[in-house]
């Protein structure tokens, strides 16, 4: 007797341990934040700007506009499509006819993107970032300060031996460095959470995660992605999500109306913006795209702003309308 009672106690016990990691399963759910936002737009929109202080400034605008609406990715395309770059690494190429746009407005968003105690790490000086320092900080969450109190960080991975090669030493910004549980290559960027029970200990701890952690497990919104893309057809086939874009989205003054639509829940929404020749453009010069209508590459194609004044609407400001309105719509 003593021992079914006791089984019957452990059964119990089991199925209260079980129910306990539904419900706490069911709340990191409801607290975090699974779909993303994505928007995409030409890096020719920088060639309009007449100066190197308003190319800068006008990468500035789009940078904070991407965080104020919490966008986690920004896919920077050329317009053209005769540039083959992929990467924001290598010299400065100019801007203009002869440079690459694209790549300026790239380094530009990461730099802003940045928490301000990691930059040295990983920007040199270089002529692109020459005007950086004019702009304003975006202050997102995840740029914190030494004395804030954050369950995560960023950092970047320090080349300081550990005993028994167990873990890695990180900056993220506090006074001292955090010992990892990965053993990691030193200068690469790593999302840390932070373990509080060695917060007021000599050495501070914690574990490297995913970078999406903090959005998935608390729906904090952690900065943005950048990616840039050859032309217009790689900004679906480059998607880092398994699956792809669920719900994709064309910006066209002949679209259709902004008002009369309704969005449905997506997990992947990306929104594509054109340039001053609009989508029709870069569909023109994408060789590999086989359609001649860019409605045919969305499941909506929406004027954002109906009955416009002006003849054309600047990217930047219809990214300003269009974002507020869409992740509106799906909160």
């Amino acid at each position: 007797m003593k021992q079914l009672e006791k089984q019957k106690q452990t059964e119990q016990e089991e199925v209260m341990k079980k129910r306990h990691r539904e419900e706490e399963a069911e709340k990191k759910q409801l607290c975090g934040r699974h779909y993303t936002v994505s928007i995409a737009l030409p890096g020719s929109i920088l060639d309009n700007a007449q100066t190197p202080e308003l190319r800068t400034y006008l990468a500035g605008q789009l940078a904070r506009a991407a965080v104020v609406f919490n966008v986690d990715e920004i896919v920077i395309f050329d317009e053209i499509g005769v540039k083959e770059t992929t990467t924001t690494e290598g010299e400065f190429n100019g801007v203009g006819k002869k440079g690459n746009a694209s790549v300026q407005m790239a380094r530009v968003l990461q730099y802003l993107e940045c928490p301000q105690y990691l930059r040295k790490s990983f920007f040199p000086c270089h002529s692109d970032l020459k005007y950086a320092g004019l702009l304003n900080p975006l202050d997102t969450v995840h740029h914190v300060r030494i004395h804030d109190d954050s369950s995560y960080r960023e950092g970047v991975v320090l080349k300081k031996p550990v005993k028994g090669d167990k873990g890695s030493f990180v900056n993220v910004g506090l006074g001292k460095e955090v010992l990892i549980d990965k053993q990691l290559k030193p200068g690469v960027r790593v999302t840390v959470k932070m373990d509080a029970s060695t917060k007021a200990t000599k050495c501070h701890r914690g574990i490297a995660v995913a970078p999406t952690a903090p959005r998935t497990e608390t729906g904090l919104y952690w900065g943005y992605s950048v990616r840039l893309a050859p032309n217009l057809g790689a900004v679906f086939t480059g998607c880092p999500h398994k699956g792809g874009y669920d719900m994709l989205i064309g910006t066209s003054e002949r679209g259709d109306d902004l008002d009369q639509f309704t969005l449905t829940p997506f997990q992947h929404l990306l929104v594509v913006f054109g340039g001053l020749q609009g989508l029709e453009a870069s569909l023109d010069a994408d060789a590999d795209l086989k359609v001649d209508d860019p409605r045919l590459l969305f499941h909506h194609y929406l004027n954002t702003c109906p009955q416009q004044g002006s003849h054309t609407i600047r990217t930047e400001v219809s990214e300003h309308m269009s974002t507020a309105r869409f992740t509106h719509y799906q909160d």
